[in-house]
């Protein structure tokens, strides 16, 4: 590798920039985010990396051999509810599909009560109004034959009068799309025709499944973030263009990779959770050179708390997502994610009179009671600093002073409504989320069908290393990683500049065993021709292409489906007899020794491809030699720490932890800060340096 890799994240509170070089020296950096322009901030924070290095910012442009940025432009328009106004073009007889929804209304494993009692629940703010959608003469069987071809007359009169409402986008999706995309794809060129400009959206494009209701809220959702997002990644493109930046700019994607700002702009439901997702990759990379296959991903950061799973060197996959109680269709790296953050706010619940923390956050206007910047509700930053785990002094690096007696004065006082002082309304605040976040890993590991205690857990986020002691030991897991030190608290931007280019593709085709392994055949190697394509479009078909096929399948007569990997690039009679086997173990693991029935009929629904191309690599440079000798200049002065259960306050040994060599090892109570987080080792745990460079916590 020669040049810099270069990763930017976007988060709630922080912008964060990574800087790699050829020899593996990481350089990082962090900006306030900037709701008003997000690119702002980005831009900000590309700058702060460059004042690090000792170099200008368009030195820096000049020599970044790729950048990869993660965005939730889109994700912030969807929640601020501030996206385009959308037309919907749909079959006639079918405009009410998006209202309908289904029967959990979006609200399905988030809480019982709610789908089941629909009085104390309620359908979200419609994402386009009945008034603004249309529908149109054409009809396809479920052979993928045209019934009755495409009224035009009816075509144009519905983009008319939809362009007399004032929209800002359309989105088409047709019923049976994904078997016929001829009728939308004359429908966008009607739209080109009569808009020249206008943001255009077809099913068929972004998600060619089965589902109409999933189908029609994906291609909804993505016209109503595209005018937003298409236009901030275009001024993002310009700006570090205008750095000397050359090659393309990459954009992080749910899907677990980077797609061209191009297809970006084009289908910015793509970028939705990128930024978990990419902390998810980085730790991929990592576990991948640590040879740890089964990892648990974890990012605590300002505003949310974000798990993924990494299962024999593989991350959980999904193929449904939800947003604003919509389900639609995309595949996407599986993250679950809470409001549990550093800037989660505490609070009384007025009914139960019990305390409270989260879901919502202080952000990054005004952030934490501690900030100084006017916030007044206690947060767990808060908490954390009133417990001993954060210096006042060298947060942040020291670019930052907390204000210790301003987050007392306010912990206190929500303490008082309680009958706690303020020490143990703030050990409570952080025990109420150490213990939420534990509970998240149980849903997506034990509910999953997998064993937390077979996995290493990687904590990473500004906040992750300082409650992972407590919420890792809560679920039995033995040992604990915070990849690359203070690097931890940026890791998805890491995750961003190791990420591969990917783009999925994926074609519904029903079939029932026994199976024609030669049209199964046809089909994958259809999508893997498109995925070359696409590759070779954007200049990456150079880049060692790779190809990887699988299959969702299940039981003949059920509605849930599994996916099932497979070997190689082509698929062969050999594969053809290990598809029962292999599907069979696949549906047990998720549902249990014994669920399955090996005798009895199976189908394929979807066939997928995912096509990368491997870009290049952060170099991880492992030490020669370790040592157990400390250096003297990494102790810093002891300082009052608040060990609970009896132990109070009590002076605790602190440590500079960018100082700590290879081989370095201690043990608990103790507190390792870096310029970006701080670990927090809690009695009879141990930590130790490896030759990488990154902490293991070993918990008693």
């Amino acid at each position: 590798m020669s040049g810099y890799l270069c990763g930017i994240d976007i988060g709630g509170t922080f912008t964060d920039c990574v800087v790699i070089d050829a020899q593996g020296k990481v350089t990082t950096a962090k900006a306030p985010s900037t709701p008003g322009d997000f690119s702002q901030g980005m831009m900000a924070a590309l700058g702060a990396a460059s004042d690090k290095l000792g170099m200008e910012l368009g030195d820096l442009g000049r020599q970044l051999q790729l950048l990869s940025h993660g965005t939730t432009t889109g994700t912030n328009a969807v929640i601020q509810k501030r996206g385009a106004k959308v037309g919907l073009i749909t079959t006639k007889g079918h405009n009410d599909v998006i209202h309908i929804m289904r029967g959990s209304r979006g609200l399905s494993g988030r809480d019982v009560r709610l789908v089941v009692h629909i009085p104390e629940s309620s359908k979200p703010d419609p994402i386009v109004p009945k008034r603004l959608i249309r529908g149109v003469s054409e009809r396809v069987d479920c052979f993928g034959q045209v019934v009755v071809s495409l009224n035009e007359e009816e075509a144009r009169a519905a983009v008319a009068s939809l362009l007399a409402e004032g929209v800002e986008a359309i989105a088409v999706c047709f019923l049976w799309s994904f078997l016929h995309r001829d009728h939308e794809a004359r429908l966008r060129a009607i739209v080109e025709e009569m808009a020249p400009g206008l943001f255009v959206s077809c099913s068929h494009e972004l998600v060619p499944k089965w589902g109409e209701y999933e189908r029609t809220a994906a291609v909804a959702l993505n016209a109503y973030i595209g005018p937003i997002t298409a236009a901030y990644l275009e001024k993002v493109d310009q700006d570090v263009a205008a750095t000397g930046y050359s090659a393309p700019l990459q954009i992080t994607q749910c899907g677990g990779g980077t797609i061209s700002v191009a297809k970006a702009r084009q289908a910015p439901l793509l970028t939705l959770d990128s930024g978990p997702v990419a902390g998810v990759m980085g730790s991929q990379f990592l576990g991948r050179e640590l040879e740890m296959e089964n990892v648990i991903t974890t990012d605590m950061g300002g505003t949310s708390f974000d798990v993924g799973i990494i299962h024999q060197g593989t991350a959980a996959a999904s193929y449904k997502a939800t947003v604003n109680q919509y389900d639609y269709f995309l595949p996407k790296v599986a993250i679950q994610a809470i409001g549990s953050g550093g800037g989660s706010m505490a609070w009384i619940d007025k009914v139960t009179g019990s305390l409270k923390v989260g879901p919502d956050s202080a952000g990054a206007q005004p952030g934490p009671v501690c900030y100084g910047r006017g916030g007044t509700v206690p947060t767990v930053t808060d908490a954390d600093l009133v417990l001993g785990y954060l210096d006042p002094d060298t947060f942040a690096g020291g670019s930052m002073k907390l204000d210790k007696p301003a987050a007392e004065a306010a912990i206190g006082a929500l303490g008082a409504q309680l009958g706690m002082d303020v020490e143990a309304c703030a050990s409570g605040i952080a025990k109420i989320v150490d213990f939420q976040m534990a509970d998240l890993i149980r849903k997506v590991t034990i509910q999953k069908g997998f064993d937390p205690r077979d996995f290493t857990l990687f904590a990473f986020g500004g906040a992750g290393p300082m409650h992972a002691g407590i919420f890792a030991r809560e679920l039995g897991i033995a040992k604990v990683v915070i990849p690359q030190r203070e690097t931890a608290s940026v890791w998805c931007a890491f995750g961003a500049a190791a990420a591969d280019i990917l783009h999925v593709y994926e074609q519904v085709e029903i079939m029932t065993s026994p199976f024609d392994a030669g049209r199964i055949d046809g089909l994958l190697q259809g999508l893997k021709a498109q995925g070359l394509a696409q590759l070779a479009k954007e200049g990456a078909a150079g880049a060692a292409p790779q190809i990887a096929f699988s299959l969702d399948m299940r039981h003949k007569g059920q509605i849930n489906e599994v996916e099932v990997m497979l070997a190689g690039d082509s698929f062969g009679e050999a594969d053809l007899e290990r598809l029962s086997a292999d599907f069979v173990t696949r549906y047990e693991l998720l549902y249990g020794k014994g669920a399955a029935l090996p005798g009895a009929k199976l189908e394929v629904v979807t066939l997928r491809c995912r096509a990368s191309a491997v870009t290049p690599k952060p170099p991880l440079v492992a030490a020669e030699t370790l040592t157990e000798v400390i250096p003297e200049a990494a102790q810093r002065p002891a300082r009052s720490v608040w060990w609970g259960d009896g132990g109070g306050y009590r002076p605790t040994p602190i440590y500079d932890g960018s100082l700590f060599l290879p081989g370095n090892a201690i043990t608990g109570p103790a507190v390792v800060e870096t310029s970006a987080t701080s670990v927090v080792l809690h009695p009879g745990q141990r930590l130790a340096v490896d030759r990488y460079g990154n902490f293991e916590m070993t918990l008693a």
